[in-house]
């Protein structure tokens, strides 16, 4: 047992939340990483995009993996904010607004939308409309991207950032020190918690982001059958 054990007894606990706490924030970036090579697939499927595909990086750092899903996030903003600047300027300022009216029926909507693809991409499919309206219409995957790349910057900032995501096959001395330096109680409490507050605002908007994307992979399933 480590001095620091003896003088503070609940260090042993807390270093296996920290370790805990690493790994479930590891899984839920995995999880985006994901979902959002799904939403990229779609994009470039049916709309014409080139978004690149992304890795986690196991060598790399919890910042360095954050800036990954950070640039690739925001190029689907970009490339979503691309697809309604073409609509807004191929389309009759009337038929623009209906793809945002909730009043309107979702089906002429995708007319709407897969007439002016057939003009932009030559031959598309049905899906490509129906696509573009779930993207433009509901503003619910951009807010979930806005929101998912705050939270990322936070973490890549916060203590976690500088921590590399295999840190967890060296041990827990290892993780303590890449962490702290330290194994002092007031600093053991201070990771934890840092963990704790990014973690759950992190679980709560990757849970409502990657539901928004399932919810676009579903439909385009059913279409494509």
């Amino acid at each position: 047992m480590a001095l620091s054990d003896l003088l503070y007894p609940d260090n042993p606990k807390r270093r296996q939340e920290l370790i805990d706490l690493h790994q479930e924030l590891l899984n839920c970036m995995s999880t985006n990483f994901c979902a959002t090579n799904e939403l990229a697939g779609v994009l470039n499927e049916y709309l014409g995009c080139t978004i690149t595909h992304i890795q986690m990086r196991e060598s790399s750092t919890v910042k360095e993996n954050c800036d990954i899903i950070i640039q690739a996030m925001s190029e689907i903003q970009h490339q979503v904010q691309k697809i309604d600047s073409d609509m807004k300027e191929k389309l009759e300022p009337v038929l623009y607004q209906k793809l945002y009216d909730i009043k309107e029926p979702e089906l002429e909507k995708i007319a709407i939308a897969h007439k002016i693809f057939s003009i932009v991409l030559g031959e598309v499919t049905s899906t490509a409309g129906m696509v573009a309206v779930k993207l433009l219409s509901s503003n619910l995957i951009m807010l979930t991207v806005s929101k998912l790349i705050s939270l990322l910057a936070q973490i890549g900032a916060s203590v976690l950032g500088g921590i590399s995501i295999t840190i967890l096959g060296l041990g827990i001395e290892m993780i303590l020190h890449a962490i702290l330096g330290a194994v002092e109680r007031n600093q053991l409490l201070t990771a934890v918690r840092s963990y704790e507050t990014h973690l759950a605002e992190f679980k709560a908007a990757s849970e409502k982001y990657q539901r928004a994307i399932c919810e676009v992979i579903s439909l385009v399933r059913q279409q494509v059958q």
